[in-house]
């Protein structure tokens, strides 16, 4: 038996370990003829000289991924120990993309998201497509408000189609915004999560910021604009050719959507599906999938999405 040290230096503990040391629990389980004790800032690494090199290996790997993206969680871990994350996925550098309230640094934490944002360093339209939780709108979001404050684009427009879900938005009781402002919920809380309330409402009033339903984008063309598409796959062929068709001079877009979430009459017809079949040779375009390893939610919710996605495909 052998055994070796590591020095966190640098870390945040509870990022790094998890609470109660739960990353590291998740180390240990699948290293079972092997010790791995972390105390303070160290984590000693005994057993087998095989055992302990793919440990320390694997830590380094982790810590690697903690220095560019501030997080590890208790999946990726698993992930590593059964090595299903490519090595690129936890070495690839990104930078903080803004700054939130607070001074909270907003950045990528999760396999996918860095490649979206590279994906926008080098295009000018982008398709996120992905199950929920995996921070597509998020990211989207993040990048949007990174291109205003770089003076990249002077707007920022963020739009989703509107699926009635059984009911019909003319029985609804208020104004035409009372009656849709649930269904741009979502988009709200990625706004606020990112700016003040009073900025962000500070951005509205003065036309920079602009959240809206997809059918008030026809007519338009959008001009140093940031515009982000979002729930994509409830579109039909029409509204994505539409709306694909509004990008002006100096604008991004970014689309996303979850083809496993379709909410139209006839899935078959939605505009994200054939757009991902039309364009997926076009250049200038980018695809970027995310899957269940991009899912920044509870354990629970992604053995839920799991199972549901199973029975899909055993029908």
């Amino acid at each position: 038996m052998i055994e070796k040290l590591i020095q966190l230096e640098g870390v945040n503990l509870v990022d790094f370990l998890g609470v109660e040391n739960k990353n590291i629990h998740e180390l240990a389980a699948g290293f079972p003829t092997g010790q791995i004790i972390a105390r303070g800032k160290e984590i000693k690494i005994r057993g087998s000289a095989a055992v302990v090199a793919q440990v320390y290996e694997i830590l380094q790997r982790l810590l690697t991924h903690y220095h560019n993206y501030e997080v590890i969680t208790q999946e990726l871990v698993h992930h590593c120990i059964h090595q299903e994350v490519p090595d690129q996925a936890l070495i690839l550098p990104s930078e903080p993309t803004l700054h939130g309230p607070r001074g909270r640094l907003i950045k990528p934490k999760t396999i996918s998201q860095p490649q979206l944002v590279a994906a926008m360093a080098k295009h000018t339209m982008a398709f996120a497509i992905g199950p929920a939780g995996t921070g597509k709108t998020y990211m989207a979001v993040a990048l949007a408000l990174q291109g205003l404050k770089n003076k990249e684009v002077k707007k920022i427009i963020i739009t989703r189609p509107i699926v009635e879900a059984g009911e019909n938005l003319g029985f609804l009781p208020g104004y035409l915004e009372d009656k849709i402002a649930p269904y741009l919920r979502p988009i709200y809380d990625a706004l606020e999560h990112m700016l003040s309330l009073e900025k962000r409402k500070d951005y509205q009033e003065q036309g920079i910021i602009e959240v809206a339903p997809l059918a008030y984008m026809r007519g338009r063309t959008l001009h140093d604009s940031f515009v982000i598409l979002d729930e994509a796959q409830n579109t039909n062929n029409t509204q994505m050719e539409m709306f694909l068709t509004r990008m002006g001079m100096h604008s991004k877009f970014i689309i996303t959507g979850d083809i496993t979430q379709i909410d139209l009459p006839q899935p078959s017809q939605s505009g994200l599906l054939s757009a991902m079949d039309v364009l997926k040779h076009t250049t200038g375009i980018a695809f970027i999938y995310f899957n269940e390893h991009d899912v920044m939610r509870p354990k629970l919710v992604k053995s839920i999405l799991k199972a549901y996605e199973q029975r899909k495909r055993t029908g």
